[in-house]
């Protein structure tokens, strides 16, 4: 028995959650696909008196997808008492010959994602919309101020020279979608050389390395049912140690707006701060100058607008959605319009 084809095998699962201690013996009820993500595979489902969720990678891995979800569940396990919001992790598994592949079980987060709209309180109530966009500036700012050593995380990546790495790097990971049969090359990514170009030449001379969501946007948090602030962020695949400001970045790269690539729906961006403001709240949390924001949103453009390419080289071979494919492409050309307009704007 699965829940979707190629997916999870419930028998085995319940098996090895038993071996866990995790609700032994019951079976496994009311399963659910949770939607979220264009890739990864999310199921909440009941097993006697808890209810969990399970993520693990696509049934048509990448070639890391099984280490990504093994870090990932490092990630929450480590955030467990820091004022980080997270999903709590219940149980991890990382032999992939248990489910086909690497997965882990975590606490369900009570809470919306505002892409999908805003529920009452909140459709009608600025000043909740306002909170929940001053509280985005938060969650980053206590990503960056977790004590990597104190918890664990240490040796999760490779801080030394990594942000003069970040160019070249994924200017090599744009280059090997050109492996994918069907991949038609990124000719429609405006001008990838000249944002390169830029980025080396500007990139700051200072940064203080800690960790990072690496992936942080309206689409990977949960908000909390009354308040306005996360109840977790979610989506944690591309954490790694690096420089924490480009979690900022990322977050003004991807701020709704009309030239937004991720825009929230109707009214839930009516009410947003600023940029300026999300700034300064971001600097009010962090001990990390914010002189250089500018610089980090155009890394963020070039090095989301690469990544989602990747599904768009895929779709072409035949391994994700055309539609997302197509969905994810129009995104990147919009990330490096919106890196062209700040590279003129600059001094």
């Amino acid at each position: 028995m699965t829940a979707e084809p190629g997916a999870v095998d419930l028998v085995t699962l319940g098996r090895w959650m038993d071996d866990q201690g995790l609700e032994p013996g019951a079976e496994i009820v009311d399963v659910e696909r949770i939607a979220g993500g264009t890739q990864n595979v999310l199921l909440r489902f009941r097993r006697g008196a808890r209810t969990f969720v399970l993520r693990r990678p696509p049934p048509h891995k990448r070639a890391n997808s099984d280490e990504t979800m093994r870090r990932e569940a490092r990630v929450l396990a480590a955030l467990a008492g820091t004022d980080v919001p997270h999903p709590a992790l219940i149980a991890a598994c990382g032999d992939e010959a248990v489910l086909g592949a690497a997965f882990y079980l975590m606490e369900p987060v009570t809470g919306f994602n505002p892409t999908t709209g805003l529920p009452e309180p909140h459709r009608s109530d600025p000043d909740r919309q306002r909170a929940i966009g001053l509280s985005m500036a938060d969650g980053i700012a206590a990503v960056g101020r977790v004590d990597v050593r104190a918890v664990g995380l240490g040796d999760f990546g490779k801080p030394d020279g990594w942000l003069e790495r970040q160019v070249d790097r994924w200017r090599s990971h744009l280059a090997s979608y050109d492996a994918m049969e069907g991949y038609a090359g990124p000719a429609g990514i405006p001008d990838v050389d000249r944002v390169a170009t830029w980025l080396e030449a500007r990139r700051p001379a200072r940064w203080t390395a800690g960790l990072i969501h690496g992936d942080f946007h309206f689409a990977n948090v949960l908000v909390h049912p009354e308040e306005g602030r996360l109840a977790a962020i979610v989506d944690w695949e591309l954490a790694t140690l690096g420089d924490p400001l480009l979690d900022l970045g990322h977050l003004l790269a991807t701020w709704p707006s009309q030239e937004s690539p991720m825009p929230l729906p109707g009214s839930a961006a009516g009410a947003l701060p600023s940029r300026e403001e999300v700034i300064a709240r971001y600097a009010a949390g962090s001990t990390r100058p914010v002189d250089d924001v500018d610089w980090y949103q155009v890394l963020a453009c070039y090095r989301l607008g690469i990544i989602l390419e990747g599904t768009h080289a895929r779709a072409a071979a035949g391994l994700a959605p055309a539609a997302v494919g197509d969905l994810l492409h129009a995104h990147t050309v919009s990330l490096f319009e919106q890196a062209h307009r700040l590279i003129d704007a600059a001094p």
